[in-house]
């Protein structure tokens, strides 16, 4: 992506003014993206975006500076942009020599799609639309969403790390409105991997959207959600959106420094139950949040942060990691060559137990069986946390019996995590996340196998 004399002599002049470090991340993302609802392609877009963002560190002080310009010259002129930033003053030269490294490829792509036509994408919107119209006529709305992005990236630094990466991902999207006498009921899902078109190798998107539409048809008959503190089973896959939102941001290390985190200075606690194991691990591949190296140039890694219930670890970035004299983790992220890297998930989950899931439901007298969590907020120093449901059933004497309507779940991470009872052994990805922080967002991944809670989670529905 650049020549590496040229990326040596800009990390070069970054260096001129003394300071400690300095790095170049050069970015050329391209995607296409296509949108179809009520019928009509409402959307179809290609875009390209490159540039280089250049951080210098000197102490406690951060310079940054970025460019879509990649000539030397408009490189070097950020580099002493950043430098200046970092450290007024000084003086010398420190000369940089680069050792490149090939990483080993997590999940390379087979077809890449920018090689594949418009129109075959197209044909992937009409042919799910057509198929959830058919489940039934109480659909009146269907909307299809297909995107795919691949983004390449150099990383190179003053320690000598020279590296590249390419990451291509492709997701699809489908939502469904059903009309009924009780009013409007609404089915999302959606799948993504790290994978070129070959995904639709492995979905049929028609059988895709013909369950997304009997989701939303089921609801039209769903009985008020109860109100207050009831068990919880939350099936494989769906419930992975609460650990990391409720547990995960807590556990990365730039919130653990700022005392930002209930978790803050309790490594070696026990935390969770003991039946619990957290990881967060960038290298499975194709899952969303995977890669082969993180936005600083470090291999992906397997990150054990609870283990049999006791905290292990958390994640770290470059500038926390070299501050507190820890090992890289894999973890430091950025939304683009325009952003400064900070400490971010991949795909974080929790692993499986040894209990049939069925047995879970059967040993459950009454409840609520989550079958999908959606959007929520969650306070990291606090854990406290509340979700949307967009699909959930009552357990009524170890049955799952009718669907509910959509409901919010409230509780406390740290606490949720100590009250799990049983855990499955049928561990599942849920549907490939956005991730947002500080104004930042990255992909993630995020499962669980089925699981109860059995008391400490309160359902904020509207039944007596």
């Amino acid at each position: 992506m650049l020549d590496q004399g040229v990326v040596e002599r800009v990390l070069s002049e970054a260096l001129k003014k003394g300071v400690e470090f300095a790095e170049v991340f050069v970015e050329d993302r391209r995607g296409s993206a296509a949108h179809l609802d009520d019928g009509r392609v409402e959307q179809l877009n290609t875009g390209r975006d490159r540039g280089a963002g250049i951080r210098v560190v000197a102490g406690e002080t951060t310079g940054f500076a970025h460019t879509s310009d990649l000539t030397e010259t408009s490189l070097v002129a950020a580099a002493q942009a950043a430098a200046a930033a970092a450290r007024g003053g000084g003086g010398g030269v420190r000369k940089v020599v680069l050792s490149p490294t090939t990483p080993t490829p997590i999940a390379p792509a087979s077809t890449l799609p920018e090689t594949v036509a418009k129109a075959r994408k197209v044909e992937l919107l009409e042919r799910a639309n057509d198929a959830a119209r058919s489940a039934g006529n109480a659909i009146r709305q269907v909307s299809v969403g297909y995107g795919d992005s691949r983004r390449r990236i150099l990383v190179a630094n003053s320690d000598g790390t020279f590296v590249t990466d390419d990451q291509v991902r492709t997701r699809f999207v489908v939502q469904c409105v059903a009309m009924g006498d009780g009013g409007m009921q609404t089915a999302f899902d959606s799948v993504g991997h790290t994978m070129g078109f070959e995904m639709f190798e492995r979905y049929d998107v028609e059988s895709f959207a013909s369950g997304i539409a009997d989701v939303a048809l089921r609801k039209l008959n769903a009985r008020p959600a109860p109100s207050g503190e009831v068990p919880v089973v939350i099936k494989h896959g769906a419930g992975g959106v609460l650990f990391h939102e409720a547990c995960g941001h807590g556990l990365e290390a730039d919130l653990v420094g700022k005392d930002a985190s209930v978790f803050a200075g309790r490594i070696g606690e026990q935390v969770a139950s003991e039946l619990v194991t957290l990881v967060d691990d960038g290298t499975i591949g194709p899952e969303w949040g995977a890669y082969s190296v993180d936005d600083e140039g470090h291999a992906a890694k397997r990150n054990v942060l609870i283990k049999d219930g006791v905290l292990t670890d958390y994640m770290w970035d470059y500038l926390r990691a070299h501050k507190e004299n820890r090992e890289f983790s894999g973890n430091g992220r950025r939304q683009s060559y325009q952003h400064l890297p900070m400490v971010r998930m991949t795909n974080t989950f929790l692993t499986n137990g040894d209990a049939d899931p069925d047995e879970i439901v059967e040993q459950t007298d009454h409840g609520v069986y989550v079958a999908q969590l959606t959007g929520g907020q969650v306070n990291t120093a606090t854990g406290d946390f509340v979700f949307g449901v967009g699909e959930a059933y009552l357990i009524e004497n170890g049955k799952i019996t009718d669907p509910v309507r959509d409901a919010n779940l409230i509780g406390n991470g740290p606490e949720v995590l100590k009250r799990i009872d049983v855990i499955g052994n049928d561990f599942a990805f849920g549907w490939p996340g956005t991730c947002g922080k500080d104004g930042q967002s990255v992909p993630v991944g995020q499962g669980q196998p089925t699981l109860r809670v059995p008391t400490g989670l309160t359902v904020g529905g509207t039944a007596a």
